[in-house]
């Protein structure tokens, strides 16, 4: 517990305060390969049986590499800011009994509690994350909690590397701020959108960008733009329950200690779904009985599995009836792929559109109700309850260097525009 590298197995037994959790949008509650030690698709903030906070403590204004290594050579924690070739301002950092520190990032080095890679989108959850450049920083964010209630989270850009070291050089954009105190962005940036009223009457908020500091700005032009955007005067870095992070390549959802004590659980997923199997959903066409197969299973098509005309929502099995030639739906951006989609004819309503298999949404942290799963979003089929369903449709993510778009939560698809990207799935009860 005393190492930086904090797994919940680690956590005292004896009621621990759990801060909240950081979860990745996109991995429908772990990841494809599995959850293994800090590589995982949730992180749970507990706090620590000793600080490992710190703060801000001396400046030092160097004007030769040999100053720098001698501020360097002490062992503390620190923020360098280059200048010039003959300028770097180093901004020493100090131990803070009061707060604990998680550090975010691609690294696999003892400093980072969480790895995060970049998140596969259009649900190709099974892909190799090394085969593409990651645009994830190394050393990407920190999450600062204070020990004592009300234990506010809040987030800054970058985190410590095995030196102890923040090094922002000189290309990075930097500023000196009017009270004197440096402070600059990554370079992709850290941006943070807090919801309002999440998650019983949630509005969305305005996408922020975070500095190294911990102050709010307006999104610069592109997403490594040379330029910071305008101070967002009043806003905080404190993290909301349902605040969203995102690692330009990642977006993790913030929950707070609070937040999941009402929020449905896994077993709670569980009941919804078999409280849907036991109503017997039928075929329409071939009059079998259809069933969501049990959430560990929720990965591999089952001979029961119910699938789903996206278009008019009319929930069938699998068949081979009213066959279109498949088309592509088109990506978001130039040059971007597309997702292939099976076109069919609703026997039912005759309206033509994608046919896919329906999949439970298993991450219950997304979820902003318990209510009973009767939508799909589009054009991937995960199930939800309505209210979550158009909360994540009206929620754009930050997609590109400077697009955003809806996507679905439990697998990063891009959601369709035309007409929403959810449908209300029509169950055909037995007809005995």
């Amino acid at each position: 517990m005393n190492s930086p590298n904090q797994d919940e197995d680690d956590v005292p037994v004896k009621d621990p305060v759990k801060y909240g959790e950081l979860v990745i949008l996109g991995y429908n509650g772990s990841l494809p390969s599995g959850d293994r030690g800090r590589r995982k698709s949730r992180f749970a903030l507990y706090r620590r049986t000793k600080a490992n906070g710190v703060k801000p403590s001396t400046v030092h204004i160097l004007n030769t590499p040999h100053d720098s290594k001698a501020v360097h050579s002490r062992g503390q924690h620190s923020i360098s800011f280059t200048l010039s070739r003959n300028q770097t301002v180093v901004v020493e950092y100090c131990h803070d009994n009061d707060t604990d520190m998680f550090q975010i990032g691609r690294s696999t080095e003892s400093p980072i509690d969480f790895v995060v890679t970049d998140t596969s989108g259009e649900g190709k959850e099974g892909e190799d994350p090394s085969v593409a450049p990651s645009t994830i920083s190394r050393f990407a964010c920190r999450v600062v909690c204070e020990r004592n209630p009300p234990y506010t989270a809040r987030i800054y850009a970058a985190g410590f590397d095995s030196s102890k070291n923040i090094f922002l050089g000189e290309k990075a954009t930097k500023w000196k701020n009017p009270d004197g105190h440096m402070d600059g962005l990554t370079t992709n940036g850290v941006l943070v959108m807090h919801p309002e009223g999440f998650p019983e009457d949630s509005r969305q908020g305005l996408w922020r960008e975070i500095s190294v500091c911990g102050d709010v700005y307006a999104l610069r032009e592109t997403r490594s733009g040379p330029s910071r955007g305008k101070l967002a005067e009043g806003e905080s870095s404190a993290l909301r329950d349902g605040s969203l992070v995102d690692l330009c390549g990642a977006t993790l959802l913030w929950r707070t200690g609070e937040g999941l004590l009402r929020a449905p659980t896994l077993r709670h997923l569980e009941a919804l779904r078999q409280e849907l199997n036991a109503a017997r959903p039928q075929c329409p066409v071939g009059l079998s009985t259809l069933a969501f197969p049990s959430l560990p299973r929720s990965h591999s098509l089952e001979a029961r599995q119910p699938w789903v005309y996206l278009t008019c929502g009319h929930v069938h099995g699998h068949h081979d009836w009213g066959q279109r030639p498949e088309r592509r739906e088109e990506g978001g951006e130039e040059g971007e792929e597309g997702i292939t989609t099976v076109r069919r004819e609703c026997p039912l309503c005759r309206s033509v559109g994608p046919y896919v298999p329906l999949w439970l949404g298993c991450e219950p942290a997304v979820y902003v109700d318990a209510g009973a799963p009767t939508y799909a979003f589009v054009p991937c089929g995960h199930v939800c309850s309505e209210r979550t369903a158009k909360y994540w449709a009206d929620t754009p993510l930050p997609h590109g260097t400077h697009a955003f778009r809806p996507t679905c939560p439990f697998c990063s698809a891009p959601l369709s525009s035309t007409p929403q990207g959810w449908t209300r799935l029509i169950f055909q009860g037995p007809i005995d």
